[in-house]
């Protein structure tokens, strides 16, 4: 039934994928994620959660025959291409990553990928980066993902707002790859259905002063503010602008937002906004949720689902390849990802190597019951959610 995962081309291992793959009793895999920058409030525990499944990965006596996974986290920035760049390279040559689970964000995650990942022929699993271009990029079959495209997500909020009958907005997005493809999918679903954008304006993030931007989103107006920026800094920014000055009252918010620090700081302030962010529901869901709880991870941060669900996927491609290697995960992720097999849940990581290990197939249906429907390509749902009383409340799943 499901997912993603490493696919990595076995064509152009270089030197440095075979420094980087299979290092005796210790396999490393790369967690690069933004621990700086716009998201650094969601990072931590995304890393933790894809380190819950490498530590249940070891707990059952590790990958075939016992060699223990070993994280190396880096910083992706989740901005700056060129220090992500840089990160990942120190991931492969000096830390000998066999695989990455990773990056966050979109424009560095492309960056990565190109520069870093198909030169090496490393395998990517990104929990969170979800631009719609990342569909389409020559990976050499190395790139995949465990949150839906947003593609999808410009779709989900555009139906939103016409349930709620809001036919006018104002969209601010961050100016990368990420808040250009979401507000292109968001503005032509939205205009499609009959609603009109009055502006349509990029910000900046790392500004102190978001003034210029507020202002002219207050000229154009619209019943609501349409945010798809990130939750610690420009977004934010904008919305704090807007509540300032009594531009807006009402905001919507992209899944780059999501988070609990928003609605801690800004509080009563952001009572009756709305958005979307990418979400399941199931049995696995809740299995994820009770071991979260157990390791105090919050089950219900942003991506954290999708990080376990990217590291346990990586771990058991491999173990079903025979080799902790890039070459051996691709050549058995389609298997290891869908039907026909034995359903494997968030727990259940150790049951899944015994049947690999016995010649049996399995189907991670894992924490988000993700589908790989194409090349770099997620199925997935969306929940609908209300902020009440500081607090995210579930609306809908769509």
């Amino acid at each position: 039934m499901k997912k993603l995962l490493l696919a990595t081309a076995a064509t152009a291992l270089t030197a440095g994928a075979a420094m980087a793959e299979g290092h005796g009793e210790t396999v490393k895999m790369g967690v690069i994620l933004g621990f700086t920058g716009p998201i650094e409030s969601l990072t931590p525990a995304m890393a933790d959660s894809a380190e819950l499944a490498m530590k249940e990965i070891n707990d059952a006596g590790g990958l075939l025959g016992g060699k223990m996974l070993e994280a190396v986290r880096a910083d992706s920035t989740c901005v700056d291409a060129a220090g992500a760049t840089a990160a990942a390279e120190r991931l492969i040559t000096s830390d000998g990553v066999a695989a990455i689970m990773g990056a966050d964000c979109s424009g560095v995650t492309g960056a990565i990928l190109t520069n870093v990942a198909v030169p090496n022929g490393i395998v990517m699993v990104s929990p969170s980066a979800t631009s719609p271009g990342l569909s389409t990029v020559e990976d050499n079959g190395l790139f995949f993902r465990t949150a839906p495209s947003d593609a999808r997500q410009g779709v989900v909020l555009s139906d939103i707002l016409m349930d709620k009958d809001i036919k006018e907005v104002a969209v601010t997005y961050t100016n990368n790859d990420y808040g250009k493809g979401l507000s292109d999918s968001f503005i032509a679903a939205y205009e499609e259905a009959g609603g009109t954008v009055t502006i349509n304006a990029p910000h900046e993030d790392g500004k102190a002063d978001y003034s210029a931007e507020v202002g002219a989103l207050a000229s154009a107006g619209g019943d609501v503010l349409v945010v798809l920026g990130y939750t610690d800094q420009g977004g934010r920014g904008v919305i704090q602008g807007a509540l300032d000055t009594g531009a807006f009252d009402t905001f919507m918010l992209g899944d780059g937002m999501y988070g609990d620090q928003l609605v801690a700081d800004l509080g009563d302030d952001m009572e009756g906004s709305f958005g979307a962010v990418p979400w399941s529901e199931g049995e696995g869901t809740t299995a994820f949720a009770a071991m979260a709880v157990d390791a105090d991870i919050n089950p219900e941060g942003a991506y954290t689902r999708e990080s376990y669900d990217a590291a346990a996927l990586i771990a058991l491609a491999m173990a079903a390849g025979g080799e902790a290697t890039s070459a051996a995960a691709a050549s058995k992720l389609l298997e290891v990802a869908n039907a026909p097999g034995e359903p494997i849940l968030p727990g259940e990581l150790g049951k899944a190597l015994e049947i690999l290990a016995n010649g049996g197939d399995i189907d991670y249906v894992g924490a988000t019951n993700v589908e790989l429907i194409g090349p770099g390509e997620a199925a997935g749902t969306y929940r609908e959610y209300v902020i009440t009383g500081s607090a995210y409340e579930t609306e809908n799943i769509r």
